[in-house]
């Protein structure tokens, strides 16, 4: 009992401790620990950002007589060129002044906002109710929500090179092994499927399929995709479709969704707001569950719930927005952004298709360009990681080496930049290439005859 200073109690009674002697195990003492010795976990130790790891290394020293214009950053806002539209940012200060969004949610959303993404995505082909909808922060948890329901450690994960780099820092992070399949740049960056499926064995728990594509700028034919849910059919694996482009495709091309093209594939398809509404800070995201067929049952669903559960992910401001930003973003605040970028793209494929070494790849979608590099062109660097480097050095363009990607010898070009930004990015990389372009022997004597 706690005692006042007299040594007596608040009932004026003392109490006398007495203590048993303490009998001392010396095996016991052993154990105890003679220094610190704290160490990061074995997770975080697994975890990698191939992109930092690559351009941290770089020497990124721009030339100081040119401005720097970075066409290395996937975020549409960085320029201030593409704000998203009034209208979602009147449905997020009537979330805030309703004073209804600022406690916690439900850890898969607020019921209400589950059944608005369900109204927006469901099709005939592929219906979806709020209880098919996992709301997430932003399309990476919900990337890394559906590796982690599909997958154990030791399981193969199969993922598109080039491709995004968080499918491998989540997975290797979880002990998940990854198995790269080949996209073919001269087929417009189709999946070279019997690569693809080459690859499976009976540890591979999930294809991802990323269409639009981040690194490529590319979009899959409906029968290319009917061609890949054929391989994943044949072989019993789940598909996670990162589907976070989608819709941001060039005019005179179509997206067409995974989910409603498969009669048994189950799917779990990943989405959000940050690329089509040009909010990517947000952290809005979701998982569209398309199970018709019962595979993934009750066991994949109840995962979900419980992953959800162990951060309250997904803004309860942003949820309370979501059905308004739905419904009310007018068709013209998406065909401008998607004709700013198509428009873009043309500038830059334009410019660089008659810069002798480059060989772009024409997108048809999302926010990206790749460039191939003819290194044999270019004796002066060893790799893209050099070539992109010399490129800040010398010219203050900073484009990604595609080794980030898992695809050495090309380069990303972010197409969000400024119409004029753009230009000028061009035309230093024409220079600089001219600069550094080495015609081969060969080439030389056929010129001489």
């Amino acid at each position: 009992v706690q005692s006042d200073n007299n040594g007596m109690n608040g009932n004026g009674v003392h109490h006398v401790s007495v203590r048993a002697p303490v009998s001392v195990n010396p095996a016991k003492l052993k154990s105890h620990r003679q220094r610190w010795n704290v160490r990061p976990s074995e997770m975080s130790k697994k975890t990698l950002n191939p992109i930092r790891a690559i351009v941290d290394g770089m020497k990124l020293t721009p030339n100081p007589e040119k401005p720097m214009i970075a066409l290395s950053i996937g975020d549409p806002t960085v320029f201030g060129n593409l704000p998203t539209d009034d209208t979602v940012l009147q449905a997020m200060k009537e979330a805030i002044d309703s004073h209804k969004y600022n406690g916690y949610a439900p850890s898969v959303g607020y019921q209400k906002s589950r059944e608005a993404v369900s109204n927006f995505y469901s099709c005939p082909e592929a219906p979806l109710e709020g209880k098919d909808v996992i709301l997430t922060s932003g399309c990476s948890q919900a990337i890394e929500l559906a590796i982690s329901v599909l997958c154990n450690p030791g399981d193969n994960i199969l993922v598109p090179c080039p491709g995004f780099s968080l499918y491998k820092t989540l997975a290797v992070s979880m002990g998940i092994q990854v198995k790269h399949y080949n996209l073919l740049p001269e087929k417009s960056w189709e999946i070279d499927l019997q690569h693809l499926e080459s690859l499976i064995d009976d540890k591979t728990a999930c294809l991802i399929v990323n269409n639009p594509s981040n690194p490529c700028g590319s979009v899959f034919t409906k029968d290319h995709q009917h061609k890949i849910l054929a391989v994943a059919s044949r072989n019993c694996i789940p598909i996670l479709a990162d589907e976070i482009y989608g819709d941001m495709v060039f005019p005179g091309c179509d997206f067409q969704p995974l989910a409603p093209l498969s009669s048994d594939v189950p799917i779990l398809s990943c989405g959000g707001l940050a690329k089509r509404w040009l909010v990517p800070g947000w952290r809005m995201g979701w998982i569209l569950i398309h199970d018709r067929n019962d595979i993934f049952g009750t066991g994949i669903r109840e995962g979900l719930v419980k992953l959800s559960q162990r951060i309250l992910g997904p803004c309860t401001v942003v949820q309370g927005a979501l059905e308004s930003i739905l419904n009310d973003t007018p068709p013209e605040f998406y065909q401008g952004t998607i004709s700013f970028l198509k428009s873009n793209s043309e500038i830059c494929f334009s410019e660089l298709s008659t810069v002798p070494g480059l060989n772009p790849v024409m997108p048809t979608g999302a926010m990206y360009i790749m460039v191939g590099i003819e290194m044999e062109h270019f004796p002066d660097f060893q790799n893209d990681v050099e070539f992109t480097e010399r490129l800040v050095t010398e010219q203050s363009v900073f484009c990604l080496p595609a080794t980030a990607f898992e695809y050495p010898n090309f380069f990303r070009i972010v197409v969000t930049v400024p119409e004029e930004m753009m230009i000028e990015a061009c035309i230093r990389i024409r220079e600089f290439c001219a600069r550094h372009y080495r015609p081969r022997s060969q080439d030389s004597h056929e010129l001489d005859q």
